[in-house]
């Protein structure tokens, strides 16, 4: 993966969307996302052999398409379809255990909300940083509250050297702010998945990043 791939970053699990997953992936895809995150969690969320098929579904679209293909904390199942990276967060597996377990190429992401948190991930490896919530968000149960665009900023200003995504309320009418302030690329989850249509809200976004 390169730092270009995480321009805008799609997050989608199957109770993000009202749609069939796939034809939402490939629709987001048309209208250019450039990384896909299987986040698969909170009410309704599939596990075991189902959460596995879906994988599996998705991940041979972003293939078939030559869109990295990431899984959300589930480093077994990163494994297991050989995703190109996985994203974990500050309660999840320690980035040393990450590190020992999965192959060279496989691209790792880590959340970080704090300074402390970014400079510690930098300094133990990872390869970029998921920094929010930006601004409020309904998506996550367990959201915390933002700590805007100018986060980025200060982090930039500190040191934080690798790619930025920043993740959290990310719609078109933002993400160029989130950008403006030193993100490589913005996560988004809601603004695409629960489009009337997906591949025109993700061109929507995309055009924002463009024209930073």
């Amino acid at each position: 993966m390169t730092k270009q791939d995480l321009l805008l970053y799609f997050i989608m699990g199957s109770n993000n969307t009202s749609n069939d997953t796939v034809d939402v992936l490939q629709e987001a895809i048309s209208g250019g996302i450039t990384c896909f995150q299987f986040r698969e969690k909170g009410l309704g969320a599939l596990s075991g052999n189902d959460k596995h098929t879906l994988a599996k579904k998705l991940q041979d679209v972003c293939v078939s398409h030559d869109v990295p293909f990431i899984v959300n904390d589930d480093v077994e199942l990163a494994l297991a379809v050989k995703a190109d990276g996985i994203h974990v967060g500050q309660d999840d597996i320690p980035l040393s255990d990450l590190k020992r377990r999965c192959p060279d190429n496989m691209t790792i992401g880590i959340s970080a909300k704090t300074m402390a948190e970014a400079k510690e991930a930098q300094e133990n490896g990872a390869d970029y940083l998921g920094v929010g919530p930006m601004f409020s968000t309904t998506t996550k149960e367990d959201a915390e509250l933002p700590i805007g665009p100018q986060s980025l900023q200060h982090m930039r200003e500190a040191g934080i050297t690798i790619p930025i995504v920043g993740i959290g309320g990310i719609d078109e009418s933002n993400a160029k702010e989130v950008m403006d302030a030193g993100a490589d690329g913005v996560s988004v989850i809601s603004a695409i998945s629960k489009a009337m249509d997906i591949s025109q809200a993700a061109t929507a976004v995309k055009r924002r990043l463009t024209f930073c």
